[in-house]
């Protein structure tokens, strides 16, 4: 019957399924020994199993580092055959689909740890709240116990001191005086047995404070290391469409110092999930560890499971304050009234006693407000709620985003270095292709200079002659024969013409060697152009066909 109402009393707090399973991971210490899976942080055994799981991710780093070298090193030291070389397609296809699979991988794992990210920061938050309204409500008992300690202590034994002179003369009323005495006594007995919390020696603000301060810095980090990865993706992209050797390489050094941080942070994520994991599975057990030699089990017991069934252990201490209280303002209501009546001066003091008494009355009412189990054990579950859901389920999340990024990073370094070397090649192939590519205008300028080098005795020749040339056709009149003039090759020639043709000042000179008449045909035109043609043919020594 003791375990039905046990396990129906928990039904507010259930651990998730993840926490169990994180729980069974595999706790061992540095001497390679197994551990108990317990939540013990002060243990150094437990302290080695989670440092455990953090080598496990250096040496996955380790693995990973050594297998890129080996690639870069294949990579750098074997080379390809010719005809390996001549087929570049299926290895930029290669290239391209890497770098869409590490894009798209890069972007699914920060989307997956900003979320994970903002679910760490929400169970962080919600803890440090249940940790501030605790920390209220158990600074609130200790100040209305020591208040009214205090003013029972001090305000009632004046005012009983100086009655007890002004009412000498009465036997009765020194009775009822001595009564109230023993009242007080008993009432400050009764607060003696509230525990204070502060013999405790952890100030849960203080507690919430350290948390909520490391908690900015680590989801600060976190965002900048998301922004990281996401910016290095892009600017890897952007060095591949552009191909950019100098921006791949330097997001090349980038991917490794980002890949470095994504295991580091994998490990310190998979042993703080498995640390608070364990204390999620059972964290009544770890409490009441802890307080042990602070309050009663009794106590504990109560605030953390909150059985309506079982009292309130402080429900006798606040039963006598109550009890006394009233027997108090009973003997004052009776002394102010016969009294006062003999002994005028005794009103003050009565009055004074009267107001102490109703000032502890308003104080044992917030008094049994806050030992009350409910406000602290709610707190208690949302703070487990905020921790163990959460907090954990962010920290899963943040183990999966470093993950991805990894394999990320891994896939975007295999594919850099190819990419590198076939913007290497494709340079030193357009190099190639510029000699014989008719339309590039590289190859064009240096076959023009160098067949004007070759000709560059005719070059002058024959500008002499077409710098004589006039207006029209029927003015031309060919130059003196000379040796350098009759020896040219009519290639050269055509060249010359090539070279000038675009020239307005040149464009009247006779189309050689084609028998189809200018654009603007007419008889006269032609006899002319059949005239002329004649005659730059002997002049050249060469017989033209028109």
């Amino acid at each position: 019957m003791s375990a039905l109402i046990m396990s129906s009393a928990r039904v507010d707090y259930i651990a998730p399924w993840w926490t169990y399973w994180l729980h069974n991971f595999p706790h061992i210490n540095l001497r390679f020994q197994p551990t108990d899976n317990a939540f013990e942080p002060e243990d150094h055994n437990y302290q080695q199993s989670l440092i455990f799981l953090g080598c496990v991710a250096a040496a996955g780093l380790g693995l990973n580092l050594l297998c890129l070298a080996i690639y870069l090193s294949c990579l750098c030291c074997c080379r390809k055959d010719d005809e390996e070389e001549d087929s570049k397609k299926p290895n930029s296809c290669c290239v391209t689909w890497s770098a869409v699979t590490a894009g798209l991988i890069s972007c699914v794992a920060v989307g997956v740890g900003f979320y994970g990210n903002s679910e760490t920061n929400d169970g962080v938050y919600q803890l440090t709240y249940s940790l501030y309204n605790a920390n209220h409500t158990l600074g609130g008992v200790d100040s209305l116990v020591a208040g009214t300690m205090g003013s029972m202590e001090s305000g009632m034994q004046q005012h009983l001191a100086r009655l007890d002179e002004i009412l000498a003369t009465r036997g009765d009323y020194v009775q009822t005086l001595r009564f109230m005495q023993t009242m007080v006594d008993n009432v400050v007995k009764q607060l003696l047995g509230i525990p204070d919390w502060e013999e405790a020696k952890v100030d849960l603000a203080a507690v919430a404070d350290q948390t909520a301060h490391v908690e900015y810095y680590r989801w600060l980090t976190y965002l900048l290391l998301l922004i990281l990865d996401l910016a290095i993706c892009l600017l890897a992209c952007l060095g591949l469409a552009k191909q950019s050797r100098w921006l791949l390489t330097t997001m090349m050094v980038f991917g490794v110092l980002t890949l470095v941080l994504s295991w580091a942070s994998l490990g310190a994520d998979l042993a703080t999930a498995v640390g608070t994991s364990d204390f999620c599975v059972a964290p009544d057990k770890y409490l009441m560890s802890r307080t042990r030699d602070i309050v009663s089990a009794d106590i504990v017991h109560y605030y953390l499971y909150c059985n309506q069934t079982r009292t309130n252990p402080f429900q006798q201490s606040l039963t006598i304050f109550q009890r006394s209280l009233t027997t108090m303002q009973i003997q004052i209501q009776g002394l102010l009234q016969f009294a006062v009546p003999l002994f005028p001066t005794a009103e003050r003091d009565l009055l004074g006693i009267q107001n102490v008494l109703n000032s502890s009355e308003a104080s044992l009412h917030q008094l049994t407000a806050l030992l009350d189990c409910r406000g602290l054990n709610k707190e208690y579950l949302d703070a487990l709620v905020g921790v163990c859901y959460d907090g954990v389920e962010g920290l899963l999340y943040l183990c999966v985003f470093s993950t991805l990024a990894a394999c990320a990073f891994c896939v975007m370094l295999c594919a850099i270095p190819r990419a590198w070397r076939q913007i290497a090649c494709r340079e030193r192939d357009y190099d190639d292709i510029d000699e014989e590519d008719p339309f590039n205008p590289r190859a064009s300028s240096r076959r023009i200079a160098s067949q004007n080098a070759a000709s560059h005795p005719n070059m002058h020749s024959f500008c002499s002659y077409t710098s004589s040339m006039g207006g029209s056709q029927a003015s031309l009149q060919p130059p003196a024969p000379g040796p350098a003039i009759n020896n040219a090759p009519v290639a050269d020639y055509l060249n010359q013409t090539a070279l000038f043709g675009g020239n307005p000042r040149y464009e009247n000179v006779p189309l050689i060697g084609r028998g189809s008449p200018p654009p603007s045909y007419s008889p006269s035109m032609r006899a002319t152009y059949l005239s002329m043609t004649e005659e730059q043919s002997r002049h050249f020594g060469h017989d033209f066909q028109v």
